[in-house]
């Protein structure tokens, strides 16, 4: 429920704090006096597209920010989703600033506006007259029907099981859809899964291919750089070996004169340790290195088989050959199985079809059961405000294939008056018929759901004296079970309220201000005779007006 609203520099409204109780609210007023400014600022709050001139004043934001107790509403989930801080009484707040621009906050964390537009959807329920053709849609009469016919858990299952049926479908026609095209493609894919084998492929394999055919490319240079480098090393007047050697014996007389020394002898003797190593390696390498033009020719032929792979396949490197090499490993794996794999899940489709017809089948039963009490309780209600001869029925006609609700569509009948005949709501109802209809609706839903707050938006306008009063009570009925806002005109109703709030426009020097202000006992007395008589106040109308409270 909503326990507050919070309205600053909105349009004719100044500031605006008011604080709102369970139960059953009324809020009258004047036409002009304001009222659809209350509701812009409510729809603004609750995720509605702002507007800068809706600011009063063009230099200062406006700001709408709105209390709601939510615990009952099992939103938690909602909340981890989107890893929003949940309180049991959560606000809303919505800032236009200025330049045009609007932020929304939802426990003062900044969201979006569909995020706002979702949760305000499960808090509060602003129903007018234009409202009245969600009856029209099939959702919303099986939503009516299985409120009452206890339907929610299968419907659960239902969808679950339908979710799975068709993935499972989908599923199955990919598969049919492979073993088709592998008929055309399978000895084409064979043939370039055997080339990729044959290329024996790994991933570093191009690094060491292609310093194998350099080396053998140059067997001639290098031996003659090995050849050059061993002379350089042991060439007995100017060779390394034998200058080191020398430095050495030198180094050696220093430092039997002179400790310190010692560590340039121990480091030259390491110097002639290591390049005897070298020499070692040069002669074992050169000793090694030959010319191979055959393998050299095998080499290169692989190269130029890899280098054309690369090119077939528009890849660059050979792990990407790697994964296409998987790709068609799995996909001849999966076509050689694939009549064992249709056959499996033929079978998996079979028993979800079963599961769903019995499901479907218990949602048809339940529905059936529940239509006559539907009907009996809408025509109950309905006749208490002046249609004592309407009557309802709830046709449900089956459908070959599996919908969202079941495997039924279904169609509200109704017939104003005694001999008419059975038709389609949206085809005979007129516009106040089905604000009535959608009231006894919504009366029936509260009993059976746990309901947002809803808001009747001026629903009973053009109904008379006599009707007015049950469409009060059933109001006052459904805040029972619910809390209830209503926009009235009608005294009636206005006086079933257990709050009521006034919508006046005051002028203060230049300007006029929307205010609103809750009613006292002897104040409500005053605006009922008003609405009864008039702004000449009578003494009847007062005496009425105090009937209509009591």
């Amino acid at each position: 429920m909503i326990t507050s609203l919070k309205i600053s520099n909105y349009a004719l409204i100044e500031h605006l704090d008011i604080a709102f109780d369970k139960g059953m609210t009324c809020i009258t007023g004047e036409t002009g006096a304001g009222k659809s400014i209350l509701m812009g600022g409510l729809a603004l709050v609750l995720g509605k597209r702002a507007d800068l001139s809706a600011l009063k004043d063009n230099n200062k934001k406006c700001i709408v920010e709105a209390s709601f107790l939510i615990n009952n509403y099992n939103l938690k989930h909602f909340f981890e989703e989107l890893e929003l801080d949940y309180e049991e009484e959560t606000i809303l707040r919505r800032e236009i600033i200025p330049s045009g621009k609007s932020r929304a906050f939802i426990n003062d964390t900044p969201v979006t506006l569909d995020v706002v537009g979702r949760l305000s959807a499960s808090l509060i329920d602003i129903h007018s007259q234009l409202e009245n053709q969600s009856l029209f849609r099939n959702e919303y009469q099986f939503l009516v029907l299985d409120a009452l016919a206890g339907n929610s858990n299968i419907l659960v299952k239902y969808k679950e099981q339908l979710q799975y049926y068709q993935e499972t479908l989908g599923e199955l026609n990919r598969l049919k859809g492979v073993r088709e095209d592998a008929a055309k493609i399978q000895d084409y894919n064979q043939f370039l899964y055997n080339e990729l084998v044959i290329a024996d492929l790994t991933p570093s394999m191009m690094k060491a291919l292609e310093e194998e055919i350099e080396q053998l490319s140059n067997v001639s240079s290098l031996q003659a750089y090995l050849s050059q480098s061993i002379q350089l090393v042991e060439e007995e007047q100017m060779g390394l070996l034998t200058q080191l050697s020398a430095l050495k014996t030198v180094l050696n007389d220093a430092a039997n004169q002179s400790k310190k020394l010692n560590v340039f002898y121990e480091r030259v003797n390491s110097l002639l340790i290591e390049l005897k190593d070298v020499l070692e390696e040069l002669f074992s390498e050169q000793e090694s290195l030959e010319s191979n033009p055959h393998r050299l020719e095998i080499l290169t032929a692989q190269w130029d088989r890899i280098q054309a792979l690369f090119q077939k396949h528009g890849v660059d490197t050979v792990d990407d050959l790697i994964k296409i090499k998987d790709k068609l490993e799995r996909e001849l794996a999966e076509t050689q199985d694939i009549d064992d794999t249709i056959a499996k899940v033929n079978d998996q489709l079979s028993t979800a079809n079963k599961t769903l017809n019995n499901l479907a089948q218990e949602l048809h039963n339940n529905r059936k059961k529940a239509s006559p009490k539907l009907c009996k309780q809408m025509e109950l209600i309905i006749s208490k405000m002046g249609m004592e001869n309407a009557r309802f029925k709830v046709d449900l006609a089956p459908s070959e294939v599996f919908l969202a609700n079941g495997k039924e569509q279904i169609n509200f009948l109704f017939s104003a008056n005694l001999g008419s005949e059975f038709k389609p709501l949206k085809k005979v109802a007129s516009g106040g018929e089905m604000s009535r209809i959608m009231l006894s609706i919504k009366a029936i839903l509260s009993q059976f759901q746990q309901l947002p707050t809803i808001v009747f938006d001026e629903i009973d306008t053009g109904v008379s004296g006599t009707i007015s009063n049950e469409v009060g009570s059933i109001m006052s009925g459904m805040s029972e079970n619910m809390q209830v806002f209503t926009i009235t005109h009608l005294p009636q109703v206005a006086a079933k309220g257990k709050q009521h709030f006034k919508v006046y426009k005051e002028v203060m020097g230049n300007t006029t201000i929307t205010k609103l202000k809750e009613l006292n006992r002897e104040e409500r007395i005053k605006e009922l005779a008003q609405m009864l008589s008039g702004k000449q106040l009578t003494q009847t109308a007062m005496d009425h007006a105090r009937q209509l409270l009591n």
